[in-house]
């Protein structure tokens, strides 16, 4: 059974959607090791790793953090992505880890957000991840669900 198959059954962490130690060459054990880990840039292989585990396509994930595909593709020839680019992985990393804790699994997590919500203005969650406030809208919405009011 492969590594995305295991993966999507699990509450996978956000170290284990970037692809782990291999990729991370670290285990965060904090946010302020985050901190480090995305100052110091994410090596690219964490671009196909994230792609893998939330079934998305370069384009897609490309479109949730607000990269453009010729800036991915060129930091994978790169080898690292710069600290913007890599909070933005984790931001969506993060966001995942949190819908997999949400709704007890990875895989209706992703159905949740990639599903048009209406309380999110008719569009899927996952769009939201270019910003700041997409992001911080999308993880209220699931600690409303989590707590059980209307969203």
């Amino acid at each position: 059974m492969g590594t995305a198959a295991t993966v999507a059954r699990t509450r996978p962490s956000v170290q284990t959607l970037l692809g782990g130690r291999a990729v991370l060459r670290t285990k965060p054990r904090s946010p302020l090791d985050w901190v480090a880990v995305i100052r110091r840039g994410l090596p690219a292989a964490a671009v196909d790793a994230l792609t893998g585990s939330l079934r998305l396509t370069q384009t897609e994930l490309a479109a949730a953090v607000g990269v453009s595909e010729r800036t991915l593709s060129r930091r994978k020839s790169q080898g690292t992505l710069n600290s913007d680019e890599s909070a933005k992985l984790v931001r969506l990393a993060r966001a995942a880890e949190r819908s997999a804790e949400v709704f007890e699994g990875l895989d209706v997590a992703l159905d949740w957000l990639k599903t048009p919500n209406a309380s999110l203005g008719a569009v899927t969650p996952l769009s939201l991840f270019d910003t700041d406030i997409g992001a911080e809208t999308v993880l209220d919405t699931l600690g409303r669900i989590e707590h059980g009011v209307f969203a």
